[in-house]
Parts: C-alpha cells; structure tokens; sequence
C-alpha cells in the first residue's frame, strides 16, 4: 500500500480526507501536532476518532514548547500584532504543525503527505511551501483543494460512509493553541456583523479586578505573580487569568495570500496582554532608535511568517535582531485584569531609562542648563531655518 501521513485535527475536512484516502487505497498514518490548548483527554478523543476514519497509526507531536522557542517568543519580542489588531494566532502555529507533520512523514519513509485545507485559504500556501522545501520527493494530496467540496458535500459522504458525528452543530470553526483562539463562523463572511457572545469559547466568569505582576527577562515572561515557570506555560497561566474577564476579543480582517480580503474573529487572552506589557516596558528600557527600527523590523517579520516564509534566511536575520534587542528588556510590569479589557498601571526595572537623576520630563533639568538647552535648540533648527530662508 501507498504510505500516507495526513495532517490531522479530528474536524471535519480532515475527517472527511482520513476516511477517503483510506478506502482509496492509501495506508494512512495520522498525526496531530499539540501547539498548544488541547488536554489528554481531547487528544485521546482526537485518536479514538482517527481509528474509527480507516487510519493504520495515529500520533499526537507535543510542539508547545518548540512552537514557543522557534516562534511566540520572537512575536513577543516584536510586538506583533498584525494590521495593529491580530497576534498572528493560526498562521504562527501552521508554521511549526507543518515542519513537524513533514519531518514525522520523512521518519516513517512516507510516500505521501496529506492536509485538508481548501482552495480559498492560506493554510494551503503554508503547508505546501514547508512540505515541498523540506521533502521535494513527498507527493502532497489535498482531497478538499482538489475536489472544491462543500461542507455539506464532506457531511454527506461521512455520513454515507457510516461516520455519524455532530458535524451539523458545528456552526462556527474554533482553533485553539498557545497563541489564541480563531473563530471563524458566518458573521465572519461577512463585513459588518459581529459575533454573538456565545461564540467566543472563554466567556465572562469574573467581575471586579485583579492585580497582576508579570516578570520579564530579556524580554521572555518568567514569572507570573511572582511564580517562576518556563515562559510557555507562564502565558497559558495568564491566559486562564485573563480570560475568565473575557479578555482579548476582536475581529481581525486582513489580506490574505491568496489576494482576497479575510475576516476571522479572535480571543486571544494570554498573547495580548503578554503583548502589551512586553512592550511597555520596552518603551522604558530602550532608547528611541531601538524602538524604532524595532518598529518595522517587526513588522516585516510578523508579514514573513504569516505569508508562510519561515525558512527564508532573512527571518533568522531579524530574529538575531530582536533578540538582541531583548537585552536589557527585563524588569515586572503591573497588569489590572477587568471584565473585558484589561489596564497597564506602570514597571519596574532597574533598566529604567525614566531616571530622576538625569532629569523629570516638563519639571526640572538636572543634566543641562538654560543656556545649553538654547544651544541645542538653536543647532537643532539650523537646517529648517536655512531652507526656508533661501525658499522664501
């Protein structure tokens, strides 16, 4: 038989190509790839249920704490959030699912590489860029691509082929991992409805506030309310404080790869407070220059990764900048969590360039006097003054 590895999440494309590819000949081997917000028990479950699709294998790939060392913490670093709004949830955590799902297939001498992602989305343009740069010699399939199946078309056949599920119910699409949640439903094909409150998987648990303090160093959280643990489990602790205040919802809308404008909604607690308070104490501890040339550095790491070019060489290039930006980046930020926003009251760092003794900013100069600043002042203009002089 044709030995076949399928990228596989247990919904409802990948169900439908399990089962296909299965009865089409194919000895198919499913795995999953754990980047974050799945429990043992949802994995058990995803397994049994590749069983029941035809598959010979089934393995789950636990990437959490590669997706975060390989990505998250350089989208920290750079404070990513693209269009100003979307902490690249989905496309960050594509990247790392599909080098892992490729390398799983080359480890098992696999013929063949399957996902379910349609014609019309971006996730086909990473898998099949990182599948075909890593393992030119692997074939890949995409059932849904090829055959422009509907999800009425992918219900029906389960359904003749004996798979009885709750397909129906699925009115919205969620994808859950370290970075953020997607959902994706009918409002989102469209461009002014909004989604309804029970969409949104973490809903309203808690009133009032909370107090947080979260620890940085070198720009990675290592602490949460004093606490120390490996950053990738610091931000699912403050994903779980977060969003029971329902933290971290939007709608992000965007241009995709393929050249159409998209629209997904999002919760994504934990990255966007990390976020937020990475950066603030960023604009404390670096000088302007950084943050500026940070600035569009990060941006066109953030446009990289979600086009789906991880392995080009310039992106280890910008990823040795921020990271050596991240140097003196270290001190606690103080976070207040309320129902549905959340606010950053101030740092300490002994990085701190806000220092008294140079000098409070529109108070007092300690570091220069009146006659200095006049000077400075006066050299500052000089350009401006001659142009306008000889142009007037």
């Amino acid at each position: 038989m044709k030995k076949l590895v399928i990228a596989y999440s247990g919904g409802l494309d990948t169900s439908y190509c399990a089962v296909s590819l299965s009865k089409a000949g194919y000895d198919v081997h499913a795995v999953s790839v754990n980047t974050g917000g799945f429990t043992s028990e949802e994995i058990k479950e995803i397994e049994s249920n590749a069983y029941k699709m035809g598959v010979s294998t089934y393995k789950n790939i636990d990437a959490v704490a590669t997706f975060y060392q390989k990505v998250v913490k350089y989208l920290i670093f750079g404070n990513v959030l693209k269009n100003n709004t979307y902490p690249l949830s989905v496309s960050a955590e594509r990247i790392i699912q599909a080098i892992e799902i490729v390398e799983y297939a080359k480890s098992i001498g696999a013929e063949y590489i399957a996902h379910g992602s349609t014609g019309a989305g971006n996730d086909q343009v990473r898998f099949d860029m990182i599948f075909q740069t890593l393992a030119p010699h692997i074939e890949i399939i995409t059932p849904i691509r090829d055959g422009k199946l509907t999800r009425q078309q992918e219900i029906d056949y389960l359904k003749e082929n004996g798979i009885e599920a709750s397909w129906e119910k699925a009115k919205y699409s969620v994808n859950k991992g370290l970075w953020g949640t997607s959902v994706g439903g009918a409002e989102t094909l469209t461009s002014e409805k909004a989604l309804p409150e029970a969409a949104y998987p973490s809903q309203l648990k808690k009133e009032g506030e909370d107090k947080v303090v979260l620890t940085f160093a070198k720009g990675e959280l290592v602490a949460v309310n004093g606490t120390p643990g490996a950053s990738e489990k610091n931000i699912e602790v403050l994903n779980t404080l977060a969003s029971a205040y329902a933290i971290g919802r939007d709608m992000h809308v965007g241009d995709t790869i393929v050249g159409i404008k998209g629209r997904v909604g999002f919760e994504a607690a934990g990255a966007l407070v990390a976020i937020k308070a990475h950066h603030l104490l960023e604009k404390h501890t670096l000088t302007k220059w950084q943050l500026q040339h940070k600035d569009y550095l990060s941006s066109f790491y953030g446009m990289h990764l979600h086009e789906g070019q991880y392995l080009d060489p310039v992106m280890r290039d910008m990823e040795a900048f921020l990271q050596s930006s991240q140097d003196k980046v270290s001190g606690d930020v103080f976070v207040t969590l309320k129902p549905y926003h959340f606010q950053l009251d101030g740092i300490n760092s002994k990085h701190d360039l806000m220092n008294a003794k140079f000098g409070s900013y529109g108070e007092e100069n300690k570091g220069w006097t009146a006659d200095e600043a006049k000077g400075f002042i006066k050299i500052l203009g000089n350009q401006n003054k001659i142009y306008q002089q000889v142009n007037s």
